[in-house]
Formats: C-alpha cells, structure tokens, sequence
C-alpha cells in the first residue's frame, strides 16, 4: 500500500432490528450500498449489529436461579445469532463483494450451544479476512457470551492498509492492544456499546498510543428497536429509566457517540450522539509514518530486554482427537 493513498472509511451508527436476523441483514445490506455509493472502502458496523445486544436483560438469570422465561429469550436469542460459515455470512459476502468494499460487522455468533461476540471483517470480494471473538466479556455478557481466543487476534494487511480489532471494552486491556501494535496495525477498528463520554477520551488515547487510525462505531437504540414484548421495557418488569419513569417506545437505550480518530489522537470527526447516520472520514495514511518520528509502541519507543509479552494464538478448542 502507497502511504500517500487517503482512505475513506465510514463508521455506521445504525441498531439492529433486534432479535430479527433477516431483517438486521436487509439493513446491513442498506446500509452497506449507501455507504459505498459515498465513497467508504471500508465500512464498519457496531458490536452485536446482527442481530442484538440484549440491553438490561440479564435474562432472567440470579445467584443460584434461573427461570424459564429466560431460557426462552435465550433460544430466541441463538435463533437470530450467526453461524460461520452460513447463508447469512454469504449475504453480507455479497455486499461486499456487489461494491467491492471491506465490511466489518458486528455479530453474535453461534457454535453449539455457546454464543460469542464476534467481529467478522471481509474482504472485497467476499471473503473472510479476520474473524475476531472477544477476548472477555463484560459483567453479566459473561452468562450469555463465551470467550474468545488468540487465534482471532490478527492484523491483515490489504490495499487500504492494516487493519486489526478490539471489541469494546477488551480495548482497555493494555496487552491486546500491544498485540495488534506488534503487527503494525494501522487502522484500529472498534466496535462498542459505550455511550459514556469517557469512552471519546479512550479511543483518542489508543490512536495516540499505537498511532494509528482508530474507527470508534456504537450504535444508537431506542426501546422500539425491540420486540414490543422484551421484558426489560415491559410494564410489568421492575426495569426503569433512569429519572424512575416507565420505559416509553421512544426512550434512546444508546446514545451512540461513533467518531474516528487519527494518530495523534486528534478527532476527525466530532462523535455523533443520539441518532443513526453514517461518520465518513478520510483518512490520509501517510500521516501514520509521520506520527511515529517521535514514538512507536513497539519499535523506538520500547523495552524488550525489560518487557516482554507472550501472545498465544491456540484456537479455543477444549476437545482434540488423534489417531
């Protein structure tokens, strides 16, 4: 890749059609054409955009009970998860492959009878560059969402660049980043369901640090995004906004906050809140080798007779049969 080529990448700020996968996928494709027809090459979608990220719903589940009405979500939740490979996969492939851009989306992806939270990056013509799960989920994700591996912690080079992930909060995980900045990542993609405005100052703090490009997409989600029967926002469901009023259709849940930024932690864009669009941003690659006169994480700016960091890349794999 020539480091004086820009590249325009567009962070979609879009929520699901939660716990529906075919119409999530019908929105993706949407979505992913509007996107390319405004010149992105890569396009990012949130964590969990197929098909949900089940927000205050712990389904049903305390210390020591669980009751059958969560396990019943739980089946509808796998029911609109994603297998790789499946027929779903080969319908965001095409899209791919219809505008000839990289796609990254968030998905919960099935195999089993476990869920993971996964990032699945394609390539321009369809095919499946990095497949990412994350490495821990956060609080109660741990009791629906199993963890990931090191086999999905790559950084792939293409025509645009290198490009790696970190979902949401394993991106505050200091020796996972210095793993993609081991491999010379340059544009840092991260999608999250954070709307903290702290979360702003994390990102600027991680394109400065690896000095890389840093693609911060959230979704924005409104009560009506979910089923009318969810029980979180149901009347009968102990659940409240936080001023203690009863959830209403209209309620934002996410606030969103998508940015990029650049590597020197500048914004290049403002963080968008509060509703769904498109954050396009053209990112000029030259300025990731200008950034690192100064400081490189791994090269002039590290310590590897004092520090070192051991990467295992073993698939999580708990069951091997050999003859």
């Amino acid at each position: 890749m020539s480091t004086s080529k820009t590249v325009r990448v567009a962070a979609v700020q879009a929520a699901p059609v939660s716990f529906d996968r075919e119409k999530s996928l019908e929105k993706l494709v949407r979505l992913t054409a509007e996107a390319a027809k405004g010149g992105a090459e890569l396009i990012v979608f949130p964590e969990a955009f197929l098909s949900a990220y089940p927000w205050r719903y712990a389904f049903d589940a305390t210390i020591g009970a669980r009751e059958p009405r969560g396990r019943a979500w739980y089946r509808k939740y796998h029911d609109s998860a994603v297998a790789v490979p499946s027929p779903e996969v080969d319908v965001i492939a095409e899209a791919a492959r219809t505008h000839s851009v990289y796609v990254q989306v968030g998905i919960i992806e099935k195999e089993g009878g476990t869920l993971y939270c996964t990032a699945l990056l394609l390539g321009r013509d369809g095919s499946i560059l990095l497949k990412h799960r994350k490495l821990i989920p956060t609080a109660v994700e741990r009791l629906v969402w199993g963890r990931g591996a090191g086999d999905g912690l790559g950084v792939v080079q293409t025509d645009i660049g290198k490009i790696g992930t970190l979902i949401c909060w394993e991106n505050y995980m200091p020796a996972a980043r210095m793993a993609l900045y081991q491999q010379g990542i340059e544009i840092y993609l991260a999608p999250n369901a954070d709307d903290l405005p702290e979360w702003t100052a994390s990102m600027q703090h991680i394109a400065k640090e690896g000095r890389c490009f840093v693609v911060s997409v959230n979704s924005m989600v409104k009560v009506s995004d979910f089923p009318a029967d969810y029980p979180p926002f149901t009347p009968e469901h102990p659940d409240r906004r936080p001023d203690g009023e009863q959830w209403e259709p209209s309620d934002i849940v996410n606030h969103g906050g998508s940015f990029v930024a650049g590597p020197l932690g500048t914004r290049l864009t403002e963080p968008l809140w509060d509703e769904e669009g498109i954050v396009y941003a053209d990112l000029p690659m030259s300025a990731v080798t200008g950034s690192r006169l100064d400081f490189d994480p791994v090269g002039s700016y590290s310590r590897p007779d004092v520090f070192t960091l051991t990467v295992s890349t073993k698939p999580g794999t708990n069951v091997k049969f050999s003859n």
